[in-house]
Parts: C-alpha cells; structure tokens; sequence
C-alpha cells in the first residue's frame, strides 16, 4: 500500500508556471506506475499525465503535451508535475495517483491509490 500526498498548488496568472508535487509512503514507491489527474467542478476527473516505474515512458492528455512534463525521483519517492503556459482552462484539483506496476491507463478507475489532491487556480 502506498500514502500520497500533494503539494504545490496555487494561484498563478495564465501564461505562469507551477511544479506540482507528489510524495509518497514506503519502501515500494519505484514499484509504482504514477499519474496526474484533475477535477474541475462539475466536471468528471480526468487524465492528465503518468509515468512508467523507471521514469523511461511518459504520457499525457493532448490538453496538456508540450506545457505539462511529468518526472519521478525514485530515490526520493517523489512524481512532479512541471506545469508551463498555464491557462484558466487548467484550474482544477489536481490528484497524484499509484498503480503497482504497470501504466493503469486514462481510466481513473484503474488506478488503485489516490491522493487527497492540491487545488490549481489559473486567473486570466
């Protein structure tokens, strides 16, 4: 089982930058498949970026490629989220989520642990 817990978040203008954080509990943390989600509201969480165990494959949402970046520090049981050009459109709840071994995919559902999340807020 793993504990994540975010940080990073808060306001910035569009067009501004965030670094997002995720660290996470135990020992097993580089055995661990890692992804970014975002909830706005009254909006379904959606699929943001993830990382493979190694760090060696990356994914995103096309909403986000090219101004997100997504790394993982296994030594430090740490995934960031690096996020330039943000835009109001990028204002969400941002949740850090786990999956024990393989990429789980853009479903929410498939991954098995979550954070509690850190709120993003983009003004314009």
């Amino acid at each position: 089982q793993v504990q994540l817990i975010e940080s990073g978040g808060g306001l910035v203008q569009s067009g501004g930058s965030l670094r997002l954080s995720c660290a996470a509990s135990g020992r097993t943390f580089s055995m661990y498949a890692m992804a970014w989600f975002r909830q706005a509201p009254g909006n379904e969480r959606e699929f943001v970026a993830a990382i493979s165990i190694t760090g060696g494959r990356t994914y995103y949402a096309d909403s986000v490629k090219g101004r997100f970046f997504i790394s993982r520090d296994n030594a430090k049981n740490t995934v960031y989220l690096q996020m330039n050009s943000l835009k109001p459109e990028d204002t969400a709840v941002y949740y850090c989520a786990a999956n024990y071994g393989s990429y789980a995919g853009v479903h929410r559902n498939a991954w098995s642990y979550w954070g509690q999340g850190t709120q993003v807020t983009v003004s314009s």
